[in-house]
């Protein structure tokens, strides 16, 4: 029995899909893997059964990944499976910020004891007066599964669409509206656009991207949008700019100190992935992942070790999974223990990323103890699993 721990309430939608042979269990110290959203695993100790961990959204700065590699844990996210509900939240963000929507029904909720509120509206609503998106240029940054979202349904809705981004993938080319412009360097996004929405992950090299060279370039009646991660841009640039009406508006999920003062900031409180389907969708994905793995020693989607595939695993021989440092010797360490002691390889698949790599292995029989203890004590190796 494969035992499985939620460490945040997770959709029944996808606990259901677990199949015979798994079961959910209260305590992290009895599962084989985990499913988590948002809870903070930094300090968590994990026990030695662990072997994977499926996060039910894309972000994983919840999860110490390295730890995790070195432990032998597979963490899995589940990316694209939100991006509809956060391709609607952008929308939204953008009608928000060009029409006088959130002081128009303050305004009405203010005055709703006036007898003659439909008179005074009248008189009132010039001053909620906004624009409209269609004919509008916007710029997306990052074109990844909500990036390319977004920049196709705002091409339905109208608008002139360019996409920015150095590192869009050939499925992501493929998803992208023939009618999205390619552009080459953000400053021109920055400069050219009246609505700009950001779409990459927060990383190092994406930290501050959105900095006070790239707000100076910006249209005065500008409305910048976050919806990846805070950190991609210096809000205290920006809420200088907003403060001075060097900038339109800027609308962001990420509540923070340093923004909620600031004037014609739009902030919502993390709404991008909260939807119902959204989180069914998640649960759903990760559940697959993490159940791929532990049967069939597949890997999708994870955020530590390679993709990698051997489909389903045969009814005959068995199939060996290793997880090892990205370092020299260490298959061919492994595929001799296997000779050593009579083994046919009848299928390898192997591949790194980064420091991390992952193999699978199929021979024809079975494997003894001598030849697990073999492979499992060889310089590099982090895991291995007979399945």
């Amino acid at each position: 029995m494969t035992r499985i721990h939620c460490l945040n309430n997770i959709s029944k939608k996808g606990t259901d899909q677990l199949p015979a042979g798994y079961e959910l269990v209260d305590e992290l110290a009895q599962a084989e893997g985990v499913l988590v959203r948002s809870a903070q695993l930094h300090d968590t100790e994990f026990p030695e059964s662990l072997l994977a961990i499926g996060r039910a959204g894309a972000g994983v700065n919840n999860i110490p990944l390295d730890r995790c590699a070195d432990e032998g844990i597979v963490v899995f996210n589940t990316p694209g499976a939100n991006a509809n509900a956060v391709k609607e939240l952008v929308l939204c963000g953008m009608l928000l910020a060009s029409r006088g929507i959130i002081d128009g029904a303050a305004w009405c909720r203010d005055n709703a004891d006036d007898e003659n509120i439909a008179k005074s509206a009248e008189k009132a609503k010039k001053a909620f007066a906004g624009r409209e998106i269609m004919g509008k240029k916007l710029g997306v940054i990052g074109l990844g599964a909500i990036g390319a979202l977004v920049a196709n349904a705002a091409v339905d809705l109208g608008m002139d669409v360019y996409g920015y981004d150095p590192y869009v993938s050939v499925d992501a080319a493929w998803r992208l509206s023939k009618d999205v412009h390619h552009v080459t360097d953000l400053n021109d996004i920055c400069a050219e656009c009246d609505y700009i929405t950001i779409h990459v992950p927060a990383m190092d090299s994406t930290k501050g991207m959105i900095g006070a060279d790239q707000i100076a370039l910006m249209k005065e009646d500008a409305v910048l949008l976050n919806f990846s991660r805070n950190t991609l841009v210096d809000e205290a640039a920006l809420a200088e700019a907003l403060d001075a009406g060097k900038l339109g508006r800027y609308v962001t999920d990420f509540a923070n100190p340093t923004i909620m003062g600031a004037k014609n900031a739009i902030v919502l409180p993390h709404l991008g992935a909260s939807t119902a389907e959204a989180e069914e969708n998640c649960a759903v994905m990760a559940v697959h992942e993490l159940v791929d793995y532990v049967d069939n020693g597949n890997i999708t989607n994870s955020v530590n070790f390679p993709a990698v595939s051997l489909g389903v695993r045969r009814p005959l021989g068995q199939r060996i999974a290793v997880l090892h440092k990205n370092v020299p010797g260490v298959i061919s360490g492994i595929t001799d223990a296997l000779a050593d002691h009579g083994h046919n390889v009848a299928n390898i698949i192997s591949k790194a990323r980064g420091d991390y790599a992952y193999a699978l292995i199929d021979i024809d029989d079975t494997v003894g103890d001598d030849a697990f203890d073999k492979m499992s004590a060889r310089e590099g190796v982090l895991r291995v699993r007979f399945l």
